[in-house]
């Protein structure tokens, strides 16, 4: 049901408030560029495949007299042809800057009146004799059903070039709530949900300020999300929250099969963030290089060589001799020229 309700919810925020807001700040509805018509092409995409291999793109170019290069280039073309409009993601982005913003305040107000919060050890204090309070029910059930609703959004998404790591991180972020919640680590399981909702929060902004072409806050925000995640992910995850699971709770109730599964859950994230880390880094780097942040690494442009091709294209044009039309310019769908890395932590 409540899964259910936050679909809901997504669609009647996209349609009354995200849309909206993108149409009054002028943020473009147009998508990627639209691969010129071509009768042949269009019926081995969406009949055969849309990645042919090298031995079909050389029959392809026998078969219409165009060069392999300019064939690849109108599949990657008709492939971005699917993806969403610049105003749809940033409805999308608007729709998880809210919903980080709502629970990160929510977590914050809730936490602070906690013991836990102050002293981790509090965490294992009468466990696992702990009562379970409406807050704590309501705070694991908000982010169990957004989670859920992520894993499934993410096969109708953009797909991107980390879409396995992101959908490994959605599963263990859902077997985690979920096995904190049976076994009644609940503690400790709200200081690990606040934590990691803290850098989403500016990297949605990041991504909002870029669609609205407003580079330099996007290249603001997203340095700033840079220092947030890393001081977070890579500095006080490890520092709290591992601390308190590897040898707080060994201490307070020794070795015991919940301890081993909690934990290699979440070194898994810890994995998972300094994957995502790296990438952060790079971008930053390139940021500072360069006097703007550089294209995302996790573009939702399908391939890396358009720049190339661009530079490429006058040498290697189509032959006009076809019946149905000639070659056109190619473009890119640069989906965070500001740069984001990562999406969802």
């Amino acid at each position: 049901f409540t899964i259910s309700f936050f679909f809901s919810l997504h669609s009647l925020s996209f349609r009354f408030i995200a849309k909206p807001c993108a149409l009054g700040l002028k943020v473009q509805a147009n998508g990627p560029q639209k691969a010129q018509p071509n009768a042949i092409l269009e019926k081995v995409f969406t009949a055969i495949t849309k990645h042919p291999d090298e031995k079909r793109l050389e029959g392809l170019s026998k078969q219409l007299d165009w060069d392999v290069r300019s064939i690849q280039r109108w599949f990657r073309q008709r492939r971005n042809q699917e993806k969403p409009s610049t105003l749809t993601k940033f409805c999308e982005s608007m729709w998880r800057f809210t919903f980080y913003l709502y629970i990160f305040t929510y977590g914050v107000r809730f936490l602070k009146k906690t013991p836990w919060l102050w002293n981790t050890r509090q965490c294992w204090n009468g466990y696992p004799n702990q009562p379970l309070t409406p807050d704590i029910h309501y705070y694991y059930l908000v982010e169990l059903s957004f989670y859920w609703s992520l894993m499934f959004s993410q096969f109708v998404d953009v797909r991107r070039k980390d879409f396995v790591i992101m959908f490994t991180h959605h599963v263990v972020t859902v077997i985690l709530i979920t096995f904190s919640y049976i076994t009644n680590l609940t503690r400790v399981g709200t200081l690990t949900l606040c934590l990691h909702d803290m850098a989403d929060i500016v990297l949605e902004a990041a991504k909002m300020a870029n669609y609205c072409k407003c580079q330099k806050l996007s290249d603001l925000l997203f340095l700033s999300f840079a220092i947030v995640f890393i001081v977070s992910r890579l500095g006080i995850y490890p520092l709290w929250i591992l601390n308190t699971t590897l040898f707080e709770l060994y201490e307070a109730l020794g070795n015991y099969p919940a301890w081993w599964v909690l934990n290699m859950m979440l070194a898994l994230l810890q994995v998972l963030h300094c994957f995502w880390s790296y990438l952060i880094i790079k971008a930053a780097y390139k940021a500072i290089s360069k006097g703007k942040v550089a294209k995302d690494d996790r573009s939702d442009i399908e391939s890396s060589s358009d720049e190339e091709d661009t530079g490429s294209r006058s040498k290697t044009p189509h032959s006009t001799a076809t019946t149905n039309g000639t070659g056109g310019t190619n473009g890119t769908n640069g989906y965070l020229t500001g740069g984001a890395c990562s999406e969802e932590h």
